[in-house]
């Protein structure tokens, strides 16, 4: 207890911190209620204003960003076990922690800067000001770690997919308009608990607030579609559903074959225009003979194959990308999209932990991720692609659809997680076709595979842990919304309004 003496705070205002973080975790997919995010921030808002140290107010946001981001990535402990690389049990079992504390640690530094900040502005400045500069700081810092090669936990993120409404908010703006909206009406409901005064104005305001962003995203919400019969294309999915532990072994590696060859045969006889497979669909390097009988059915059944698997990069097939390619009538390539953000700890390890951990990718050659600015041409026009882990970062389709992507696409594994990670997956791509105005085809090797429309709708998912093929109609669309058109610039207006108010605002004495 020294040590929170010393930091100016006992151990009811830390455990307030960690438990507000904790229940801002929770709430994302399966739990999905949106609604708490509303408020959830509010503690460390009303503790960082209650202190007089800086370093106390940035050690609290360290508890709520352990919190936040430990319990919403609890779902990266489903790595273990991992006795089927030949892991031992305990061993396994402290990769997986040790993973999960990593990337937990990883999102402290946005809490801990935003709360030493903010701790040092609320004896200067008014609460405007407080207001308007702590959800530019939130968002600048989250668009920050988006330009890292890790990130999943926006705040936008604990609306989707259910709340559609408030995640239409995301068309202007990209998620820096819905973090922006959490973090004011946050911060306006721990001022109302400071003030007897002006309580019920400013929880009036806080009120007034979240519904005028509910009711703009409603008439966003219920725009027509106004689909053109000319558009449509019959989209066909399969989801393999072959496990990770046998996916590399010759026994799952023919049961992949087999689900994917009569599965594609399948969805092709019904009328299918394309057909989209996951990421690793074939885990092997393209050009193998084992890719022999999907080449005799494609040129058999002339329907384009967009397939996961993996691309070398050099003569002695050392180095590879994980790729979704496009094959044409006669079975060649006709576009290859690489992944741009792998995943660290999985598809590559970090130089400062390589000795520490080794390699945890079954996959015996080094990876090399793909680059921005990719183009994906088809058959049927040009579309936007991610595979997997790129679904969280929205500036990747942003690029690709204000470059004449009509639709999403995305190619994911997403075993072994839980379906807490999945649905949270889907939640990421949820976000994605809203902010684009574009439909989404998600195909997935475990679950959940889907089709989402412009507005968010999930109008088919996948059951979970099954092999499954579906067959969706869908829409090719060219319009632009103000966030694909002008990409963050809300958050360019936000950060320029924080400076003119802090340079023209009166610091208080």
């Amino acid at each position: 207890m020294q040590n929170l003496k010393y930091l100016g705070h006992g151990p009811r205002a830390c455990a307030l911190a960690l438990s507000s973080g904790l229940l801002m975790g929770i709430i994302p997919a399966p739990i999905n209620a949106w609604w708490v995010a509303w408020f959830a921030l509010a503690p460390l808002w009303w503790l960082i204003s209650n202190t007089k140290i800086v370093r106390s107010a940035m050690f609290l946001g360290a508890l709520w960003g352990m919190g936040y981001h430990g319990a919403a990535l609890s779902w990266i402990t489903g790595l273990h076990p991992l006795t089927w690389m030949g892991i031992p049990w305990l061993a396994s079992i402290a990769i997986s922690i040790l993973c999960w504390l990593l990337i937990t640690l990883w999102g402290l530094p946005i809490l801990i800067i935003w709360s030493g900040i903010m701790a040092w502005m609320l004896p200067r400045y008014n609460l405007a000001a407080r207001l308007l500069v702590g959800s530019t700081l939130w968002c600048s810092l989250e668009w920050l770690w988006t330009q890292s090669p890790l990130w999943w936990t926006t705040l936008a993120y604990t609306q989707s997919p259910t709340n559609l409404v408030i995640l239409h908010l995301g068309q202007l703006g990209g998620t820096t308009t819905i973090t922006a909206a959490l973090v004011t009406v946050n911060g306006l409901i721990a001022a109302s608990i400071n003030t007897i005064t002006h309580r019920w104005r400013y929880l009036g305001i806080a009120g007034a607030l979240v519904l005028g962003l509910h009711l703009i995203g409603y008439s966003l919400y219920r725009q027509p579609l106004a689909e053109k019969p000319d558009a449509a294309i019959q989209m066909g999915i399969v989801q393999g559903n072959i496990p990770t532990r046998i996916k590399l072994t010759p026994e799952g590696i023919g049961q992949g074959i087999d689900a994917y060859v009569s599965g594609y045969r399948d969805l092709a006889q019904q009328g299918a225009d394309a057909i989209l497979m996951p990421e690793g669909a074939f885990p092997f390097h393209w050009g193998e003979a084992q890719h022999n009988a999907l080449l005799d059915e494609v040129k058999s059944q002339q329907v384009p194959a967009w397939i996961g698997t993996f691309i070398p990069q050099n003569p002695a097939r050392t180095i590879v990308t994980q790729s979704l390619i496009a094959l044409n009538s006669d079975g060649d390539i006709q576009s290859q999209y690489n992944k741009v953000k792998l995943v660290p700890l999985g598809e590559y390890i970090p130089p400062a932990l390589s000795q520490l951990m080794g390699r945890l990718s079954p996959l015996k050659s080094a990876m090399l991720p793909g680059t921005a600015g990719q183009t994906f041409e088809s058959p049927i026009g040009r579309v936007a692609v991610g595979i997997c882990f790129d679904s969280v970062f929205p500036e990747l389709f942003r690029d690709q659809v204000a470059r004449g992507g009509a639709f999403i696409m995305t190619a994911s594994n997403n075993d072994p997680y839980s379906h807490r990670m999945m649905l949270q997956h889907h939640a990421h791509d949820v976000m994605r076709a809203i902010e684009s105005d574009r439909w989404a085809v998600r195909a997935t090797n475990t679950g959940y595979s889907g089709i989402v429309n412009p507005h968010g709708q999930t109008l088919w998912l996948s059951p979970r842990l099954t092999y499954a093929t579906h067959l969706h109609q869908i829409y090719r669309r060219q319009t632009q919304t103000p966030y694909v058109r002008w990409g963050n610039g809300f958050l360019t207006a936000l950060a320029t309004l924080s400076c003119l108010v802090l340079l023209t605002c009166k610091q208080k004495r």
